[in-house]
């Protein structure tokens, strides 16, 4: 190959390259995805756990719905209310007061207050024990099995398994969710993390049923919802449920319950 024939390849690559460069960078512009100031500036509030406590796929997905006006910024519970203040400069609006939610476990059935049907020699975790005969080795059929599978899920690690029963450190807690959906027993909500009253026990049974295994479960009896004076208690299968939105925090169920479950 002459000097000729080289200078043209060379030439050839050059401009093949510098025609693939201007390409690119034609594509670039027109490609280019706008950026959202507003989204990348409540992004950096966010806590960047991707729990999915808000309902959304992540912070960023969070972030754009709020950005978007699609969301209140009030819905995660790890932003403190002076955050959510500048996310509400950010948007050009008062966005409210942020209501801190937290994990709550319905079940009072510790070792103190319940015993077993069977010893059970399965899998330990709560999933595999709730398959067993009878729902699980507890005489509560309701109650938490104690295998810890809520805890094993929770990001913040805020979940101890105390005489048998999960109890979750509200202070530390972030309403992701998971524990939630890890329960097989359903025994877990979220509710505002400051409520001060709440019916530990998810039993369906009614009085001497709940008697037979638990002495500390609810009986059905509906005294807390008689003496109610807002009307925030409901009977919902033999179950006393608050509805915190109507909960004015006098304390006269508690007092009221003969098994001493709400508190």
């Amino acid at each position: 190959m002459d000097m000729t024939q080289i200078a043209i390849a060379a030439a050839v690559v050059a401009g093949s390259g510098l025609l693939l460069g201007i390409l690119l960078g034609i594509a670039g512009k027109l490609l280019a995805v706008a950026v959202n100031e507003k989204e990348v500036a409540i992004r950096e509030f966010l806590p960047g756990a991707n729990c999915g406590g808000c309902g959304y796929a992540g912070c960023d997905a969070y972030a754009e719905a709020v950005a978007a006006g699609n969301a209140p910024a009030t819905l995660c519970s790890s932003v403190n209310s002076e955050d959510v203040k500048k996310i509400g400069e950010i948007l050009g609006q008062d966005v409210g007061e942020v209501v801190r939610r937290a994990a709550v476990v319905r079940c009072s059935g510790s070792y103190d207050h319940t015993g077993v049907k069977y010893e059970y020699e399965g899998i330990e975790t709560c999933e595999a024990a709730a398959m067993a005969p009878g729902g699980g080795p507890l005489k509560c059929q309701y109650g938490c099995l104690g295998y810890g599978s809520c805890a094993k899920v929770c990001p913040q690690q805020c979940i101890e398994i105390v005489n048998g029963v999960a109890v979750v450190d509200r202070d530390r807690c972030i309403a992701c969710g998971k524990c939630v959906d890890a329960c097989p027993k359903n025994l877990i909500m979220i509710q505002p993390a400051d409520q001060p009253y709440t019916v530990f026990c998810s039993s369906h049974d009614k009085g001497k049923a709940v008697k037979a295994v638990c002495d500390i479960g609810c009986i059905g009896c509906g005294i807390c919802a008689k003496n109610c004076p807002v009307n925030a208690i409901q009977m919902d299968n033999d179950l006393a449920r608050i509805d915190p939105d109507i909960c004015i925090s006098c304390g006269v169920c508690a007092e009221k319950c003969p098994v001493k479950v709400i508190y």
